[in-house]
């Protein structure tokens, strides 16, 4: 008797145990995104499904399955690493993109702009894939949409920013398209949009950083800052967006009242420190879900197993 009490006992712990296991091992809950418009954000993602690429695109699905449900993807640049692409068809549009992001709900739209490993190889061919892929939406360099929701208007801004940094524009060996791109039209372009935007949120996003910590190259942000920084410091902008970094950084500047936000890695992330107007930071790979409605705005980092590692949000 007393071994089948025992049994018994031990019977019910390990169901206990199985149970709380199966528990913890359950999507987090997605109601956050409930009667949102929501999309994804990721970049530097180009590894062909290594170091984490694969299973974060897995998760990327999952998770719009579970609730998330974004309304499209902005994919904000270095999508294929290393030397770009050659063309339109080569290899790894399949071994980078295509089946990678494979799962049936991230056949959605995809937004991207050019990253500095993009302008290595020829940037023509990412335009013109427009062309051959049903998902893959770009139309220009840099260009602009506006979505309404409910009441609610976002204006999304895609900027090109590689050619606005002196380093690639005297590189011709290694950049051969960035020395023929009028980054002062550009710049121009930006300023008259945003110029005329009455949206309820604004949103701006490059590949390149205005501010983040990094060991890579201070010009860079300088430059950024003196083009890109001085149009947005004319105009009302909620959040600027990039990649490059490899990790998360969210940045408060004194003197402005924009969040800047660096979106990891969606595969290789690296290390990452706070630095003066930090507010946090995570060398977690991963990807963010913007969320919008008439009275708030808010950018969720995800980590690659799911979990909200920090919040940034705008009210009215």
């Amino acid at each position: 008797m007393k071994r089948i009490y025992l049994k018994s006992v031990l019977i019910l712990v390990l169901s206990c145990i199985i149970g709380f296991l199966v528990a913890s091992a359950q999507p987090a809950d997605r109601s956050m995104f409930k009667g949102k418009f929501n999309f994804y954000v990721v970049n530097d993602m180009g590894r062909n499904g290594y170091y984490d690429q694969k299973p974060i695109a897995e998760l990327m699905g999952n998770m719009a399955e579970q609730g998330a449900d974004p309304e499209f993807v902005v994919a904000l640049g270095d999508v294929h690493h290393f030397n770009g692409v050659e063309s339109t068809s080569d290899p790894l549009w399949m071994t980078n993109y295509e089946l990678i992001y494979s799962h049936p709900e991230l056949m959605l739209d995809w937004f991207p702009i050019l990253g500095n490993h993009e302008y290595r190889g020829n940037t023509q061919a990412c335009l013109d894939y427009t062309n051959i892929s049903r998902r893959w939406e770009m139309n220009g360099r840099y260009y602009t949409k506006v979505f309404e929701d409910k009441g609610m208007t976002l204006r999304l801004i895609w900027i090109d920013t590689t050619p606005m940094m002196s380093k690639y524009r005297t590189d011709n060996d290694t950049y051969p398209d960035v020395a023929s791109q009028d980054y002062q039209k550009q710049l121009a372009w930006l300023d008259s949009v945003l110029t005329q935007a009455k949206e309820d949120w604004i949103i701006v996003m490059g590949h390149h950083p205005l501010y983040a910590e990094t060991s890579k190259d201070e010009e860079e942000r300088l430059d950024m800052q003196a083009t890109v920084g001085k149009v947005l410091s004319r105009h009302h902008v909620d959040m600027y967006i990039n990649g490059h970094i490899h990790n998360f950084q969210h940045l408060r500047i004194k003197g402005s009242d924009i969040d800047y936000i660096t979106n990891s890695a969606a595969s290789l992330s690296r290390k990452v420190k706070p630095v003066e107007g930090t507010v946090f930071c995570s060398s977690e790979p991963g990807f963010s879900i913007v969320s919008a409605d008439k009275t708030s705005l808010v950018l969720r980092m995800i980590d690659k197993q799911g979990n909200v590692l920090h919040t940034v949000t705008r009210s009215k």
